[in-house]
C-alpha cells in the first residue's frame, strides 16, 4: 500500500509532476475522507493540469478565467474543488485500485507546455493501468499529428469544450474578452481532425445550457455533432463568483429537463428535429410525439444521467458528480440511473403535456 503523503499546501507545484484532481477522485483514491449523498459506485478519476501562470484563456464563464479574481490555486474547474497531488503517488493509487477504475479524463489548460505535459501525463498512466483514458484538449495548442501521439500513447477519446453553442455565442464570451482570443473555426478543425484519428463516437463536444443560448440552437448543434457520429456532452451553466457571468440566471430546473431529453432522442432516438416546435424566441415548445411516448422515454431515466466517456463494458464511466450543481442542491444530471422517486420528479419538471402532441 502506498502512504499517505501531504497534500500540497505551501509550495506551489506544477505539472507534469502535480496534478490537480476531482474531490470525488480524491475520496475515491483516498486522499480525502468523506461520502456521496447516496450510495454509489464511483471509478471515474478526474484530472487538470496545473500551472503557476495558470489558464491563459479568458472565458466569461469560467472559474479558471485568466482574468477572475484571486489566487490560481483557489479557482475551480466546473465549480469542482480540489487537491493538487503528485503524479507518481497518484498513479501508485490508481494501480492499486485498478479493478474499480471505470475512466480516467486528463483536463487540459490553454498553456504552452499543455500538449506536452499531458503526452507525459498519459504515458504514465497508461503504464501503470488499463482503464480507459480521455483527454479534454485545449485546441489551441494542438494540430492532429498530436492527436495522433495521444492515440498511439494510449488514448482512445477525445473531449473539445465547445461550450458556447454558436458562432456568436463563442465570439461574445471567448474570443472577444480581455486576453482571450479562442477560435470557434480552430475548435471546429480539431473536432474535425479528432473525428478523423479517433473514429465514430470516440469523440465528444461539451455544450453548456444557460450562456446565452436557444434551445433551437442546442437543437441544431446536437444534430451536427449526431450526423458526424460525435456525442454532445451537456452541461447545465452554474455562475462561477465573481466571473464575467457570476450573477447570470442558470437555466430553470424545466428547461434543463427539457433540453436533456431533446438531447437523447435527437443523438439516441434519431428524432428527426423537424418535429420540434419553438416559439419566435427559440425555446422548446413541443416535442412532435405523444405523451404516452415521452413518458415512456422520459421514465427510463437515461436521458437524465449525466453525460460521460464508458466505462469498460460500456457502463457509464465518467459520471462527474456535481459538475453542474451543488451538493446541497437538486440533482441537474444523475451519475447512477434515478430510482423511482427521482424520476417521478424529473416528469413533473418536464411538465410533459405541455410538449407532447395530442
Amino acid at each position: 500500500m502506498t502512504a499517505t503523503l501531504p497534500l500540497a499546501q505551501e509550495a506551489h507545484r506544477v505539472s507534469p509532476e502535480w496534478v490537480r484532481i476531482s474531490m470525488a477522485s480524491a475520496i475515491a483514491l483516498g486522499y480525502r475522507s468523506g461520502r456521496f449523498s447516496r450510495d454509489f459506485a464511483f471509478g471515474g478519476i478526474n484530472l487538470l493540469l496545473d500551472y503557476t501562470e495558470g489558464c491563459l484563456s479568458d472565458c466569461a464563464y469560467c472559474g479558471l478565467a485568466r482574468n477572475r479574481p484571486g489566487r490560481y490555486d483557489d479557482k475551480s474547474f466546473i465549480r469542482v474543488e480540489g487537491p493538487l497531488v503528485p503524479t507518481d503517488d497518484l498513479g501508485a493509487r490508481m494501480a492499486e485500485r485498478r479493478a474499480t477504475l471505470t475512466r480516467i479524463c486528463i483536463s487540459m489548460v490553454t498553456h504552452g507546455r499543455s500538449y506536452r505535459d499531458t503526452l507525459d501525463l498519459t504515458r504514465r498512466i497508461t503504464s501503470r493501468v488499463d482503464t480507459p483514458l480521455s483527454i479534454l484538449v485545449a485546441p489551441p495548442t494542438l494540430d492532429r499529428e498530436e492527436l495522433v501521439r495521444f492515440k498511439e500513447a494510449g488514448v482512445d477519446m477525445i473531449g473539445i469544450g465547445l461550450d458556447a453553442v454558436t458562432r456568436e455565442l463563442f465570439r461574445e464570451l471567448r474570443t472577444d474578452v480581455p486576453q482571450g482570443g479562442l477560435r470557434w473555426d480552430k475548435y471546429w478543425e480539431i473536432v474535425g481532425h479528432a473525428r478523423d484519428v479517433f473514429g465514430p463516437w470516440k469523440v465528444n463536444c461539451h455544450t453548456l445550457v444557460g450562456i446565452g443560448e436557444t434551445d433551437r440552437d442546442l437543437a441544431a448543434i446536437f444534430v451536427r455533432l449526431r450526423d458526424r457520429e460525435i456525442f454532445s456532452y451537456l452541461f447545465s451553466f452554474n455562475p462561477e463568483p465573481d466571473s464575467r457571468l457570476g450573477n447570470a440566471p442558470r437555466a430553470s430546473q424545466t428547461r434543463w429537463r427539457r433540453v436533456q431529453l431533446l438531447k437523447h432522442l435527437i443523438e439516441t432516438e434519431h428524432m428527426d428535429p423537424a418535429l420540434c416546435r419553438f416559439d419566435d424566441a427559440g425555446a422548446l415548445v413541443g416535442l412532435g410525439l405523444s405523451r404516452e411516448r415521452l413518458r415512456e422515454v422520459a421514465w427510463t431515466g437515461v436521458p437524465f444521467m449525466t453525460n460521460g466517456c464508458p466505462g469498460p463494458k460500456g457502463e457509464p464511466g465518467c459520471t462527474r458528480p456535481y459538475g453542474s450543481y451543488r451538493p446541497s442542491e437538486p440533482f441537474r444530471d444523475f451519475p447512477f440511473l434515478p430510482i423511482a422517486d427521482d424520476r417521478h420528479g424529473i416528469l413533473d419538471e418536464l411538465r410533459l403535456d405541455d410538449l407532447a402532441d395530442a
